[in-house]
């Protein structure tokens, strides 16, 4: 498949779970494709580029391990995506990766995940949590950071304060998750004492 028949089949993917899944399945029986799809995620200022992102997280779901090998790529380029519609699947895919990364069971993202590809992510987080973003990016956010503070100490405390100096501005769908996290740092919290 050459790249001008990969872009136009990323042109038919569209906010469906049916399309976004035909191109992550191509995608995932054609590896040799992640390349292309991280070019085009990578094209920030290209609307085009939101369409990728939608792929990659619908991949990061069915087949985190594939994007391993372009974390050393991926991660340091986390803040450069402004668009809402990428930045939503990109704070998806961050939570994707901590989320292996700390699960109990041994896995390959505990293997690849360095100390300073969590810092990158944990920066780029707590600016999705403290600028104008969609509610979407800012939940995934403070999930990935509540895992984060557990291995990088200054980040609960900090977590904390934002939370609650910015929960009585935030939506209802903000406030829940807020709660949710709140109440674990809490728990946590009670457990140190």
């Amino acid at each position: 498949m050459d790249t001008f028949d990969f872009n136009r089949l990323l042109c038919e993917v569209d906010h469906s779970r049916q399309k976004r899944t035909q191109l992550t399945t191509l995608v995932i029986k054609n590896p040799h494709l992640i390349v292309r799809l991280f070019t085009k995620a990578f094209e920030v200022n290209d609307p085009m580029s939101s369409r990728a992102c939608w792929v990659l997280e619908f991949m990061a779901k069915e087949r985190l391990e594939y994007l391993l090998p372009y974390l050393d790529d991926f991660i340091p380029k986390l803040a450069q995506f402004h668009l809402d519609s990428s930045v939503r699947p990109i704070a998806k895919i961050c939570e994707y990766l901590t989320k292996s990364y700390f699960s109990k069971t041994e896995n390959e993202t505990q293997k690849v995940l360095k100390s300073r590809h969590l810092g990158a992510i944990a920066t780029v987080c707590f600016d999705w949590l403290i600028t104008p973003q969609k509610v979407a990016a800012k939940a995934y956010s403070m999930t990935c950071l509540y895992l984060l503070g557990q291995e990088i100490n200054w980040i609960h405390p900090e977590l904390k304060l934002i939370l609650e100096q910015g929960y009585h501005l935030g939506s209802p769908a903000y406030k829940a998750r807020a709660r949710i996290i709140l109440t674990k740092l809490a728990k946590e919290s009670s457990k140190v004492q």
